[in-house]
């Protein structure tokens, strides 16, 4: 086998050699490197180690040895098909196990039938074959035929060809070339042998096919050696006798490549006579004519006599190259010894070889059976150039020699006096002077000189670039156009002419040729006279009363024939600027078409002689036009006029009556022909579209009803005529349905006439072509039915014709004319099918009647001679997969489906096998398939997607197994694709297109899970080969190439979104996806992973590492190299039209297309296929000439010059106007991209992340300051800031939260609180690169609005984690060891004090901007801008330093403009709406920033605000008027309008209630008696205009009430407790309302007060916040008895909320009971704290089964896992019993100021002497007495407060008591 790859050699090959773009010295490297790897295998080409016996026994034994495999086992099938590939391929034993092997790595032979398993094998060894022969073929073409490659490279490339020619390649590939014609083992296979094979597509192709094809390649890699080294002469008769061999093949065959083998083999010995002669002539020693004995010989075996007259034809082929090549020699020696005595042999040998060739005519059998042959036409271009090129050197050799051109000279003579058996009448008298007839010879054998004349002219029509500077041929056209006699010669010599003016200099010189001074007798007045002498003639006949028309000679129309067909040649080819003048009057080419006796074929001349004015000048056009209506037959309309053109005296038939009458007798038609062509060229070149083709109407009806409606019953003596008809018609509709579309007016129009008349023809006839185009098809007619009839034969047969037939092009143009009118058609039916129902049905419909319709219009994905065929195919499967929901079901009846996945994959394969870049995406098959399968994967299933890609169409879609190595198809060949991404620059979008498909795939639920564990399995490694090669890839500069810049870009960004899809979705349970996840965070992010998202030093994050950040030093990882290469300078999307054009009318014409074109379909704007909104160049190409036109001031030469540039300049603007746009697009796409990968990793698998505060915080720090850069897009800073605004949450959430990322057996509670916080210089760091972005000129609100929640995210992050009011014995048991040094509380708060004026420091410097800004926001932006704002200046208060931020806001206005806004608050809808809710939502955050102001500067924040107005603007706002419904509802689940109204509670009434709580500080005790106090009668008057609001409160059952409602009752009762002393009377029952909650409050005994473990927090919760009520409502109570000296009555009444307020009061047996309430209470709350704390002391000796009872109690569940450590386990339970312990202190506090209230209110009582006398209740003193026995118990050390005061109050009032129970 191969030392190295051939499929990797052929690769670096074809990417180095054939690559649009000069390769790279990595790549030159490589391509040396391969080469050399694989010279071994060169040199023994196609030669393989034979079978041994000793290894066919080793493989039947089942146990083979394998060089770098080792030992494996065989099975029984194994093993037969091992020994079936070694006989029938002529292998060795042991490499056809290797080979069976590595088709299983490339296909998977699991479950595959044994003689499938031979077949693909086989398969893939022709395949190692093809691409070792083509790497060959294309070093070889690369040396011969110069492609720009770099010298250099080429010269080491050629040392290394002709290295391996020396070395015996080339006698290696003679003998390959007729060893592989046998029939045995080593060629094409014996009797017994397997004919078939599975090629590289899965494909079944003959065996007998492949060998054929690869020795096709072998001759032409022989024609290649060839022209590098010259042959010897043992390869020269080697390669006569294999030319004579392969004549066998030739003989009566049809097989094309046969013919194509045979041609390689001639022209080897044609270039290696010539190359050799050539060499001689150059003064180097030729290698054949030095060995005289071999010439001797070599002309023997030349000259033996030949039966067959297809092989003698050949070998007078090779006699010519073989006496050219002896007259090169004799003309190009010194006349030296050797030369001199064999001259007379040479001579001789010269002289038979000529005798011998003419003799035969052997110009004649070149063009009959080679240049014309369908098998020439279609071989390989290059090598036709070849050929063609020594066919030019050999006759310019040939007809430069005297010896030859003697030769010619009589040749010329006698067909010369051949007499023609035509008479010429008007060309006689140029040719001959004799009078009379000319005699009759009817010999019909064609004369050498006239072929010679023919073969000359078809080597340079074909290769034209050959004339230049030729002037051997030029010479010889004068001498051959000299002197004719008869027409034969001279039709020749002038289609000689008119194959020599086959470019422009050829035009040039064959135009002055015939201008009469070069030839007497063939000029082009001679062409003019004969034309106007019949002309002539035929008048006079026409004045004669029933006179006929005069014979129109043959020799004369012949003669004129081929003049025009010179004069056709001559204008098409010739220089625009000068044929203007060449041919001023062309109305004599107009004049015979009239008449009858005219022949058809020069009717068809004339007309295509006239097609060639066409484009001289639009005057010349118009002229045309004019003259065809004047002097043609009728059907011809008036560009202007929109009837038929009138008919004309002089005619007596139409055309019509010629093609029916005339042309249909002979079974020819050229005159129809070239009458459809010419129309068809003038429409093409019409750019008046107003009347929207109604002028051509009757041509229309013409060709439809006479041409091609009965085209299938008409007869055709040439087929290619047939086919030129049908191409002609078939380019008509597909004009007419280009150019003109189908508006509201026509199908209006044709829907009523179809309803009213469908059945007359004259009525239908003025219905537009369009319009008829569209009916027929809709409704299945003739037009419809004859394109179906030429694409119906299928793909095989429009491939077997193009190949074997002379006319298999033009069967090619029919079949891609016809896809693209159905097309066309398919394209429009949707719009009037509506309208035009029940009697026209869109097309897929009509097609869908047939099945086979619609197989054989898909099936032409496999042509692959025309792209565009192709093409089409795929844009009509494209809109009936759209239209046809049953498609696939439908394939998979006509038994299609699997065929028609492998066609596309195919194509698609061979697609990326392109070397050339397409840059229009709508022209690319690739494309076009990977947009087909995207756009078809949403469709329902099973569709077109699931079918391509191999999807189980017949079973659930989503539990399809995908096997691409088992199936061929497009998945597989994607897979390869994306595996290789080979030629980045020519696969762009396909692999842009292929990543996006993926993408698809992976979020799409059916096809979701069976791509996303395929692309897990270990046979791909998609995440892990993506992740190496594409991310590590560097970007392109952005002075690189644009386009791949931007495809490379969005490559990227699609891999990204695969990447987060795997992470978001992936089941972490599955290893493949959890081994996916882990490689994708490690290539990423760095570092090693995690198992289980708990890692050994997870938490190591030492200040070093921050520190670093700070400083700038940061470790990078892969994410954020990607960030930086994401975020460069874009060029400015919006380029300014000035910098390209300078006049300002071509400026504001632009500006006015551009504007003006906001509809898609009617403007110049498109949608790409990535989405984008670009500019169609051509439609803007097309507006600005309207636009110009319609200034009417192009008449100057000048001015048109002047648009013209402009026009030019401009469009260069929208092309670099489109690419800018695209980047920007591809550039906000990866970025989008990145940003979702980050935040899915960051939020969802931080825990799998090796050190993720770090990673975190650089990706913080890098977004911040990417953001921050003036060269950052705002889009991009947008963004990067949501980005960055996730890491700070997520540092700030994991900040106040329980860790997951600790180190199990190190960790303490104090560890949480020192390490949990970035050190204070990082922090500096990330709140000044957010302040500079925030400050950045380019912003917008969006980006604020995300800038400003990452600052509050920042404070948040930055506030102490220690509660203030925690208590040290608390926070003692946060350290299980004893406090250590460095870990002291104290050092937290000097940290977290340094933090504040740190953040202070930093924004103080920035203030004026900044707080510009911020307050720009707060008072102009929109209502959620604004609510940010605020919050931004709330956070700014609290880290004020001074009052200098408040100062600041006064000095500006800021709090004026903040109160009225406060006071002009308004709503609509009742409030309902989402503007009145984004109100209320501004008007919480102002409250809050009141809030903030009165909590951080306290009294005299209050008094400034008091000064201002504060509570007079909030009275008068009308949030708290808003209406609610019924009683004032709770803060529960947010359903219906009732939450509307808590919200407005929640975000209204609270905050003012705890502002105007705040403003009771104000309130001076010491102005109590004199009622002064303004304050405390500010909210009174408050309290008085919103009664409703407070009575609504006071209502409420505290005792069913949640935590918000708890607060508000709290807040009232607080409030009225400080203020409403000052009132004189309580008209408003506020009093009597609060006498009405205590008696409720105090006469129940509450569960809350017992602090349960059992209890829900949110319970703990509302109980605190109950007991906190009850505090605010004993300190009333306590004042009222103390200061209003209320006496409470003693017996205890029941409750009535309709009594007066003296009845409702509370009784003092109810406060004893409540008092008995609060001592259980405390007695069980010090309990249940001092049993926590002893568990936190004990914890590190609990099991793990009592840590984890205590964790279900105390912790939330999310807070943990069952996997985690004990240690883990441990701190966790410890800090949850830490927050309960803390709350249990909380709760003794409450419950210690409830029952001191009470003491002392019963202790009053107790005081009076009347109240102790009126006490005669034994049991209410009896309680008491033991409830002040049971407080005495209490301890001190377990209530953890001091109790000396508690104490000594409990203590009198137990004596009271005492001495009262005593009397």
């Amino acid at each position: 086998m191969a030392t190295a790859s051939p499929k990797r050699l052929l690769s670096v090959i074809e990417t180095t050699l054939l690559g649009r773009d000069a390769p790279t010295p990595s790549q030159k490297i490589e391509l040396f490197h391969a080469i050399r790897d694989s010279l071994p295998s060169l040199k023994e080409l196609l030669s393989y180690p034979p079978p041994k016996p000793s290894d066919r026994a080793e493989v039947q034994s089942k146990q083979v040895r394998l060089p770098h495999i080792g030992p494996i086992t065989l099975d029984d099938q194994d093993v037969q098909i091992a020994l079936k590939l070694s006989d029938d391929l002529h292998l060795n034993e042991i490499d056809c196990v290797c080979l069976l092997i590595s088709a299983n790595q490339e296909w998977g032979l699991l479950g595959r039938e044994p003689l499938e398993v031979f077949r693909l094998a086989a398969g893939l060894w022709y395949t190692e074959r093809r691409d070792l022969l083509t790497a060959v073929y294309t070093l070889l073409r690369a040396v011969v035929l110069d492609q720009g490659v770099d010298i250099d490279l080429l010269a080491e490339v050629q040392s290394y060809v002709e290295e391996l020619i020396t070395s015996g390649m080339r006698e290696r590939l003679i003998l390959m070339i007729k060893e592989l014609r046998r029939e045995d083992s080593t060629g094409v296979g014996g009797p017994n042998s397997e004919k078939y094979i599975l090629d590289s597509r899965c494909a079944l192709v003959e065996r007998k096919a492949v060998i054929s094809r690869e020795r096709l390649t072998i001759g032409h890699c022989l024609v290649l050696s060839n022209l590098i080294e010259r042959l010897g002469t043992k390869d020269v008769k080697d390669l006569f006798f294999a030319l004579k061999e392969s004549l066998a093949d030739f003989s009566g065959t049809t097989d094309f490549v046969n013919q194509q083998i045979t041609y390689s083999l001639l022209f080897s010995l044609v270039i290696a006579f010539i190359s050799d002669a050539l060499g001689a002539v150059s003064d180097k020693s030729p290698i054949l004519s030095h060995d005289a004995s071999f010439r001797r010989e070599f002309h023997e075996i030349l000259m033996l006599d030949v039966n067959d007259p297809v092989v003698g034809g050949f070998v007078n082929c090779v006699r010519l190259a073989w006496v050219v090549h002896l007259i090169l020699v004799l003309d190009g020696s010194d006349g030296g010894e050797m030369i001199s005595s064999a001259l007379p042999d040479d001579m001789r040998t010269i002289d038979s070889c000529l005798e011998a060739f003419f003799e035969n005519n052997v110009f004649q059998f070149f063009l009959d059976k080679i240049l014309l042959s369908a098998g020439f036409k279609n071989d390989d271009e290059d090598m036709v150039y070849v050929y063609y090129a020594y066919l030019h050197k050999q006759m310019s050799f040939f007809l430069s020699s005297p010896v030859a051109r003697d030769k010619v000279k009589g040749a010329k003579e006698k067909a010369m006096n051949m007499r023609s058996s035509y008479y010429a009448a008007g060309i006689v008298g140029h040719l001959n002077e004799v009078g009379g007839h000319p005699r009759e010879t009817p010999d019909s054998r064609i004369e050498p000189f006239i072929s010679l004349l023919e073969f000359i002219g078809e080597i340079y029509k074909n290769e034209p670039e050959l004339l230049s500077g030729n002037d051997v041929i030029w010479t010889f056209v004068k001498f051959a156009g000299e002197d004719h006699t008869n027409f034969h010669t001279l039709v020749a010599f002038l289609n000689m002419l008119s194959a020599l003016a086959c470019n422009q200099e050829g035009a040039l010189k064959v135009f002055e040729l015939l201008q009469g001074k070069v030839f007497a007798s063939v000029s082009w007045s001679t062409m003019f006279d004969c034309l106007s002498i019949y002309e002539e003639r035929n008048k006079q006949a026409m004045q004669i009363s029933g006179g006929l028309l005069p014979e129109f000679q043959h020799g004369d129309a012949k003669a004129l024939l081929a003049y025009l067909n010179v004069l056709k040649k001559v204008m098409e080819n010739g220089s625009s600027h000068q044929r203007k003048n060449w041919f001023p009057d062309i109305e004599p080419l107009f004049k015979l078409l009239s008449y009858e006796n005219v022949p058809p074929y020069l009717k068809g001349a004339l007309r295509d002689a006239i097609s060639c004015f066409v484009n001289v000048s639009p005057v010349m056009k118009d002229t045309i036009w004019r003259y065809l209506e004047q002097y043609d037959l009728p059907v011809v309309v008036r560009p202007n006029d929109g009837h038929t053109g009138q008919l004309i005296d002089t005619q007596v038939y139409d055309m019509r009556f010629e093609l029916n009458e005339i042309e249909a007798q002979s079974e020819q038609y050229p005159s129809t022909i070239s009458f459809i062509n010419l129309v068809n060229i003038l429409i093409a070149d019409e750019r008046d579209f107003s009347d929207r083709g109604r002028r051509f109407t009757g041509i229309f009806r013409f060709i439809y009803d006479n041409i091609f409606g009965p085209f299938p019953q008409r007869g055709y003596a040439d087929a290619s005529e047939k086919w030129h008809l049908i191409v002609g018609c078939l380019k008509h509709f597909q004009m007419m349905l280009s150019m003109y579309n189908v508006l509201e007016d026509d199908i209006g129009a044709a829907s009523g006439h179809s309803q009213i008349s469908m059945g007359q023809s004259s009525q239908t006839s003025l219905q537009l072509p369009v319009v008829e185009i569209m009916k027929d098809f809709m409704s299945g007619k003739t037009l419809f039915r004859n394109v179906l009839s030429v694409l119906l034969p299928g793909v095989n047969s429009l491939i077997m014709d193009r190949t074997n037939q002379i006319y298999g092009q033009l069967i090619e143009k029919a079949v891609l004319l016809s896809m693209e009118i159905i097309f066309l058609v398919m394209e429009r039916d949707s719009t009037v099918s509506d309208l035009w129902r029940p009697l026209y049905q869109p097309l897929d419909v009509i097609l869908s009647q047939d099945p086979n319709q619609i197989v054989t219009l898909l099936e032409y994905i496999r042509y692959d001679f025309d792209p565009q065929i192709q093409l089409y195919s795929i844009k009509i499967m494209k809109i009936l997969s759209e239209r046809m929901d049953g498609l696939p079901a439908l394939l998979l009846k006509n038994n299609y489906a699997s065929a028609l996945a492998e066609d596309y994959a195919a194509c698609l394969e061979l697609r990326s096998e392109e070397c050339q870049i397409i840059e229009d995406s709508s022209m690319d098959s690739g494309a076009l398939i990977m947009q087909l399968l995207i756009e078809n994967i949403s469709r329902p299933a099973p569709n077109i997607t699931h079918l391509l890609l191999k999807f189980d169409v017949n079973g659930p879609v989503e539990r399809t197994i995908l096997q691409p190595k088992f199936h061929y198809s497009c998945l597989k060949v994607l897979l390869d694709i994306l595996d290789k991404l080979a030629k980045p620059d020519v696969n762009a979008v396909l692999h842009e297109f292929g990543f996006q498909l993926l993408y698809e795939l992976c979020v799409n639920p059916l096809t979701s899970s069976p791509t996303m564990d395929l692309l897990c399995t270990k046979k791909y490694y998609f995440f892990a080969k993506h992740l190496d090669s594409l991310c590590a890839t560097p970007f392109l500069k952005s002075d690189g190439n644009q386009i791949l810049r931007i495809s490379s870009l969005h490559q990227r960004a699609w891999l990204l979104k695969i990447l987060s899809f795997e992470l978001h979705s992936a089941d972490m349970e599955d290893a493949n996806h959890r081994n996916a996840c882990k490689y994708i965070l490690t290539e990423l992010f760095g570092g090693r992973q995690v198992e289980n998202g708990i890692g050994d030093d997870l938490y190591s994050t030492p200040e070093n590492v921050f520190n670093a950040a700070a400083t700038g030093v940061i470790r990078r990882n892969k994410i954020l190299e990607l960030l930086d290469a994401i975020c460069y300078k874009v060029a400015d999307g919006v380029l300014k039209m000035s910098q390209f054009v300078t006049s300002s009318k071509y400026l504001s014409m632009a500006q006015d297309v551009l504007s003006n074109s906001t509809d898609l379909e009617a403007g110049v704007y498109y949608i790409s296929e990535r989405g984008d909104r670009l500019i169609d160049l051509a439609s803007f190409r097309e507006r600005l000439w309207q636009k110009c036109s319609q200034l009417n001031s192009l008449v100057v030469e000048t001015e048109l010059n002047e648009a013209r540039n402009a026009i030019q300049q401009l469009l260069r603007w929208g092309w670099k106007y489109n690419k800018n746009l695209e980047e920007q697009a591809a550039q906000l796409h990866m970025l989008t991209s990145w940003s979702q990968i980050v935040e899915i990793c960051i939020s969802q698998k931080a825990s799998f992340l090796e050190n993720p505060s770090e990673i975190i915080f650089q990706l913080l720090d890098s977004t911040l300051d990417a953001s921050g850069s003036p060269e950052c897009a705002l889009k991009i800073a947008q963004i990067l800031t949501q980005v960055g605004l996730t890491c700070m949450a997520k540092l700030r959430n994991d900040r106040f939260a329980f860790l997951r990322e600790l180190t199990p057996d190190t960790v303490n509670g104090l560890d949480m609180i020192m390490t949990r916080k970035m050190p204070n210089g990082a922090c500096h760091s990330i709140l000044f690169k957010l302040i500079v972005a925030i400050l950045r000129h380019d912003s917008s609100e969006a980006l604020r609005k995300r800038q400003y929640a990452v600052l509050l995210s920042y404070f948040q992050y930055c506030r102490h984690l220690l509660d203030s009011d925690a208590s040290v014995m608390i926070l003692q048991f946060f350290s299980v060891e004893e406090l250590d040094e460095d870990l002291d509380l104290d050092k937290v708060d000097k940290d977290q004090c340094e933090l504040e004026n740190l953040n202070f420091a930093i924004i103080r410097k920035e203030c004026q901007p900044f707080l510009d800004k911020v307050i720009k926001d707060a008072t102009q932006g929109t209502e959620m801008m604004k609510t940010m704002s605020l919050y931004v200046l709330d956070a700014l208060i609290c880290i004020d330093r001074e009052k200098f931020f408040f100062c600041q806001l006064q000095s500006r206005g800021f709090l004026r403009t903040f109160f009225a806004s406060i006071s002009n608050f308004a709503y609509e809808d009742g409030g309902h709406s989402i503007t009145s809710m984004q109100h209320l939502f501004t008007l919480e955050a102002e409250l809050s920033l009141l809030l903030r102001i009165s909590h951080k500067y306290g009294k005299s924040g209050l008094q400034v605000l008091m000064s201002m107005g504060s509570l007079q603007h909030i009275s008068s706002c009308k949030a708290l008027s808003l209406p609610v419904k019924g009683k004032f509802q709770r803060f529960g689940p947010r359903t219906g309008k009732n939450s509307v109204d808590v919200d407005r509670k929640r975000l209204v009434a609270a905050p003012i209630l705890r502002y105007l709580f705040s403003l009771t500080s104000l309130v001076d005790t010491s102005e109590f008696l004199e009622m002064k106090n303004k304050v405390a009668r500010e909210v009174i008057e408050f309290i008085r205009g919103h009664q409703t609001l407070f009575d609504q409160i006071l209502q409420e059952d505290p005792l069913d009430a949640d935590v918000l409602t708890l607060e508000l009752v709290f807040l009232v009762v607080s409030l009225i407790s400080k203020v409403w002393p000052y009132e004189e009377s309580d008209d408003y029952g506020f009093i009597q309302r609060i006498f009405v909650m205590i008696r409720s409050v105090f006469s129940h005994q509450p569960e809350i007060f017992s602090p349960s473990a059992l209890q829900s927090e949110i319970k703990r919760e509302a109980g605190l916040s109950l007991t906190r009520l009850c505090v605010s409502l004993s300190s009333y109570l306590h004042s009222l008895v103390t200061k209003k000296s209320l006496m409470l009555p003693v017996i205890d009444l029941p409750t009535d909320y309709n009594a007066p307020a003296a009845s409702q009061q509370p009784t003092l047996f109810s406060l004893v009971l409540f008092l008995g309430y609060l001592a259980n209470a405390l007695e069980t709350t010090t309990g249940e704290k001092c049993l926590l704390l002893n568990k936190i002391k004990d914890i590190t000796e609990f099991s793990r089964q009592e840590v984890d009872q205590i964790i279900e109690l105390y912790v939330h569940r999310e807070y943990t896992t069952s996997s985690e450590s004990i240690k883990k386990r441990r701190s966790v339970a410890m800090i949850g019993m830490c927050r309960a312990a803390g709350h249990a202190n909380q709760l003794i506090t409450y419950l210690l100021l409830i029952a001191q209230n009470i003491m002392n209110i019963i202790h009053v009582h107790f005081q009076d002497s009347e109240i102790i006398n009126g006490v005669d209740d034994h049991a209410l003193l009896g309680e008491l007495n033991l409830i002040l026995e049971k407080i005495e118990l209490m301890n001190e050390d377990k209530v953890g407060q001091s109790l000396k005061i508690f104490f000594r109050l409990a203590r009198s009032l137990k004596e009271m008591t005492v001495k009262k129970l005593a009397a």
